[in-house]
């Protein structure tokens, strides 16, 4: 396992279902982890972002702290967000099959909904010939109409 993915990993377990926030020093997490605290900062920036659902506090200094929340959203909102901010007209295979996963892990999509939908969004079912901007295009197409049936069910679910 890659330190990133330790790190990540370490930071989710303290992130349970009953506890919604985490503060952590990013100097003790570093020391544990045996790295840079700028290795705690790029896992952070990447991987505990808004469209990862988290929102991250931080103050430097002596006294300083890292303040990690998830956020609960309606997973509706969470989908309507994704399908006009994140997708867009255009989408890698690496940063979908991303977005799937986070889906995933939220428990928004179960085990065999993400499998059917990283199998759709694949380089291999998209492996025609043509360029690839025109792929990422009918990627994220398919994303959408994906994410659109999933916020269906949802919203159908709640009400």
């Amino acid at each position: 396992m890659r330190l990133s993915d330790a790190i990540e990993q370490f930071i989710k377990t303290m992130l349970t279902q009953a506890e919604q926030e985490v503060e952590l020093k990013r100097n003790e997490l570093a020391e544990y982890f045996n790295c840079a605290p700028s290795q705690i900062n790029y896992v952070l920036a990447t991987r505990f972002t808004p469209d990862h659902g988290y929102i991250i506090e931080s103050r430097r200094g002596g006294g300083g702290y890292i303040r990690i929340f998830r956020m609960e959203q309606d997973t509706s909102e969470q989908l309507m967000y994704l399908l006009h901010e994140r997708v867009g007209e255009s989408i890698s295979a690496l940063e979908a099959s991303h977005l799937i996963t986070q889906l995933q892990e939220r428990s928004v999509l179960e085990d065999g909904e993400a499998a059917i939908m990283l199998a759709a969004i694949s380089p291999q079912a998209l492996s025609c010939p043509i360029p690839t901007a025109m792929k990422d295009a009918m990627r994220a197409r398919i994303m959408k109409c994906m994410l659109m049936e999933i916020a269906r069910r949802s919203k159908g679910e709640q009400g």
